[in-house]
């Protein structure tokens, strides 16, 4: 099965020219000008931008969460991915307390081999680190190529490991070749901010906000900072949110670190104002919550001065009857958001439309720097000889209007109900098949793959 592309204007992290681009098979065989090839299928380009597939490294498929499971299954999940132009995720298999990593890879395996439409991976996030969890680091890594080790610095007596554990595992996680990211928020203090508004009877979603303030995230990044940079391991913020926990990793610069950092689409163009609509404002709930205007404009900075390597989503989708569970305690409302399909859009409309950042950046945000990063690179992240066929075309004109009504999601609110968005996705492919073909879905569950990704050394 060959394909070729004719006459697109393709992005890539540094380039930007009009070319054609052969595939033969799941692999990109040569790219040029007027490429003399004979295919079984043209698509004509022309007007269109063509980059890379995107790659959102943090998403919640099918995952257990307060009494119920987020709402998209790995199959729907990355179906709705393909429909807004990511091919390739990054799935959070969490260990429970108690329980060895095997049997928490076993239990997401379970549920995801066979049935995703995109290509996805794992982290492993440890939720317990002692003398048996250290001896499974090197197994994720050399066979399983599993190498990122998530950690949470809150919700504690679930998720939570102490600073003791943090050490420990990151000592071993960077002999193994591996890196650690961390949900840097402090959790005792917003443990006990929960606590008292609780007892005060401020139960609306406000106080969700109101319980995780920027102090909280901007601590806990600095010691996660501190932490890695003291055993020299690899490390990665995830869903950054804010200007404090950005200048933490700033002032790590000059003591010579590199942390890699990770915002998401939703903290770039939402704020905390739409916690003030009572209820309605659970549909927002996540953590870390959303933020200010000011914390906006920190974040589109650091994209811009290379602090923020990736745009990503936490996408963690619960139906609206789910979010019910806390109607009478903001404490009670499952935390999550969906946008696993609107990233892609949303932040060309947002960033690239509107010039607070260029079409390269884009492409290095989205694609790129997450393949890299993770250990996925030229393989996923580029269009180049040799690299997947997991390319999106982009019609950067076509208007269009973002609605549950039309979102493929599995979750019957939209976050962005009626943003109208400049720029569409109108043809994806995966691995040199055409998986989207304008509102068509044209590969099945199961043509998705697991991606074993490689060794990493915190240096892209």
């Amino acid at each position: 099965m060959s394909i070729l592309i004719k006459n697109g204007q393709i992005i890539t992290a540094a380039d930007d020219y009009v070319a054609d681009i052969f595939i033969e098979g799941e692999t990109i065989s040569a790219i040029g000008k007027n490429l003399p090839v004979q295919a079984d299928t043209t698509i004509d380009a022309t007007g269109k931008l063509v980059f890379p597939g995107g790659i959102d490294p943090h998403v919640h498929l099918a995952m257990p969460f307060m009494g119920t499971f987020s709402s998209d299954t790995h199959e729907t999940g990355t179906r709705a991915a393909l429909y807004g132009g990511t091919t390739t995720v990054i799935d959070f298999v969490l260990q429970k307390q108690g329980h060895s990593l095997k049997e928490a890879l076993a239990d997401w395996n379970s549920r995801a081999q066979g049935t995703t439409v995109g290509d996805y991976s794992f982290h492993m996030a440890v939720t317990d680190f002692n003398e048996d969890t250290k001896a499974e680091i090197k197994v994720m890594v050399e066979e399983e190529g599993i190498t990122s080790f998530k950690t949470f610095m809150a919700y504690k007596g679930a998720l939570m490991i102490d600073d003791r554990q943090m050490i420990g595992l990151m000592q071993e996680v960077k002999k193994q070749g591996g890196m650690v990211t961390v949900h840097a928020t402090n959790g005792d203090v917003i443990d006990y901010l929960t606590a008292k508004h609780r007892s005060e009877g401020k139960l609306a979603p406000l106080y969700h906000y109101l319980s995780q303030p920027e102090v909280t995230e901007s601590e806990a990044s600095g010691r996660f900072s501190d932490m890695a940079d003291y055993t020299g391991c690899p490390g990665y913020i995830v869903h950054m949110t804010c200007e404090g926990a950005l200048n933490a990793v700033r002032n790590a610069t000059r003591r010579n670190q590199k942390v890699f950092v990770e915002t998401c689409i939703q903290y770039l163009v939402l704020d905390a104002s739409l916690y003030e609509q009572n209820f309605e404002g659970a549909k927002w709930v996540m953590s870390p919550p959303l933020r200010e205007k000011k914390d906006q404009q920190s974040l589109w900075a650091g994209i811009n001065q290379g602090l923020v390597q990736v745009v990503a989503t936490d996408h963690c989708p619960f139906m609206w009857e789910q979010k019910l569970m806390g109607k009478d305690d903001f404490s009670k409302i499952p935390n999550g958001h969906p946008a696993i399909e609107n990233r892609m859009e949303l932040l060309y409309s947002e960033g690239v439309h509107k010039g607070k950042i260029t079409l390269n950046k884009y492409v290095e945000v989205a694609c790129t720097n997450p393949a890299k990063i993770f250990g996925m690179f030229p393989r996923k992240g580029t269009i180049a000889v040799g690299s997947d066929a997991d390319i999106v075309i982009f019609d950067p004109n076509e208007t269009h209007t973002l609605s549950a009504k039309t979102h493929h999601m599995n979750v019957d609110y939209s976050g962005y109900e009626g943003w109208e968005l400049t720029g569409k996705v109108k043809t994806v492919l995966l691995r040199g098949q055409v998986a989207i073909d304008g509102d068509k879905c044209l590969v099945d569950k199961g043509y998705g793959k697991f991606i074993k990704r490689s060794k990493v050394s915190g240096k892209i």
